[in-house]
């Protein structure tokens, strides 16, 4: 996903396009000598991952001290273009491990067989429902929610109830209220249209559309623009004066919200509208050719440990995929639980993504 950190000034980041390459975390270790052989054994493990990867220093750290591996972050833009990258490298890669890519992207990747299979120890643990590659090429890491939020303070005021469905947003009531992103340029906006085309199959997405177009539906390239900007339930969107109480997110958005306020609020000043919502999920994989093998497996194991899945939460703002971690209590209190979100399986998407957009921009945009 591509997912979800950049928030932690404003709210979780999704706009597609950033290209910038940067590096983190620890340097090179000393060599150790590998067994009776003479060979060097590298200490270092790199993890190439979108700008959106975050992890507490302790808890980092602690893995590192226990496994003997310090830990490199390669951050290479969003999930899309970090992908890019690794497809372009494949064979000779800048890293051990890949982090990042999810659903919307997976069968492109696994397509060009930029992983080794590994069947990470731990997975047993993974709810199943998240293991999309029963070859092990990938191991799910996190998931997440898109789906639109609501300003709370703007419905109360008027005494109407927010929308809670795909099917709600077409209504006269909430005529010129939507703000969403585009499907070509962002992530968040993509996912939303892949809802509609999980909701409504490849025959009905077009005509939900036309009817959200004729609703005032407005698209803005990204989401920073469209929930810092546009969103009137926002810290940034009121700053900005936006106007539209209602906008594509994230469900874990009303937990940020709460989280960097001054002073915190008992409640979130946002809803989400649970039945307009797509499920991603995230992976990481071992990359075909890394340099540290071993290293790279270890890496893999840790990203679903306990350990780090709990922590991850609130460095990333997604939810865990293991069946013993536990969330926070900001998400527990504030977030949402989706129970039925929409999805698309990824050989669906990669077959049609291009075609869809194309013909979204074509009814929406043009």
């Amino acid at each position: 996903m591509s997912t979800t950190k950049k928030i932690a000034g404003a709210a979780l980041a999704a706009a597609l396009g950033v290209t910038t390459l940067s590096a983190c975390g620890g340097g090179d270790a000393k060599d150790k000598t590998a067994g009776a052989s003479d060979a060097p054994k590298s200490t270092t493990v790199t993890l190439v991952s979108h700008d959106s990867f975050n992890v507490t220093d302790a808890v980092l750290k602690e893995f590192e001290q226990q496994s003997g591996y310090t830990v490199k972050v390669l951050k290479s833009g969003d999930a899309g273009a970090a992908l890019n990258q690794e497809i372009l490298t494949k064979g000779s890669p800048r890293g051990d491990v890949f982090f990042g890519v999810d659903n919307t992207l997976l069968s492109r990747a696994l397509d060009n067989g930029i992983f080794t299979p590994y069947e990470a120890k731990g997975l047993a643990d993974v709810k199943p429902e998240y293991v999309l590659d029963k070859e092990h090429r990938v191991t799910p890491v996190d998931s997440g929610d898109i789906c639109v939020n609501y300003d709370k303070a703007y419905f109360a005021d008027r005494k109407i109830a927010p929308p809670q469905t795909l099917d709600d947003l077409i209504k006269p009531e909430y005529k010129n209220l939507l703000v969403a992103e585009n499907a070509a340029t962002s992530s968040p906006g993509l996912g939303f249209l892949l809802a509609t085309v999980g909701k409504y199959g490849d025959e009905g997405w077009k005509d939900y559309w036309s009817k959200l177009k004729d609703n005032g539906v407005e698209i803005v390239d990204g989401w920073e623009q469209a929930y810092n900007e546009r969103f009137s339930g926002s810290a940034g969107g009121k700053k900005a004066k936006g106007d539209r109480p209602l906008v594509v997110s994230y469900a874990s958005s009303p937990p940020v919200e709460v989280l960097y306020a001054e002073p915190q609020p008992a409640e979130a000043p946002t809803g989400v509208a649970t039945g307009t919502c797509f499920r991603q999920t995230e992976f990481a994989g071992l990359l075909k050719g890394a340099k540290n093998e071993a290293g790279g497996k270890a890496l893999v194991d840790f990203l679903i440990s306990k350990k780090f899945q709990e922590d991850m939460p609130l460095q990333m703002f997604v939810n865990p995929v293991t069946k013993d971690a536990a969330l926070p209590e900001l998400f527990t209190k504030h977030g949402a639980v989706v129970e039925k979100p929409e999805t698309v399986a990824p050989e669906t998407i990669a077959k049609n993504r291009e075609q869809w957009v194309k013909a979204w921009t074509s009814l929406v945009v043009k």
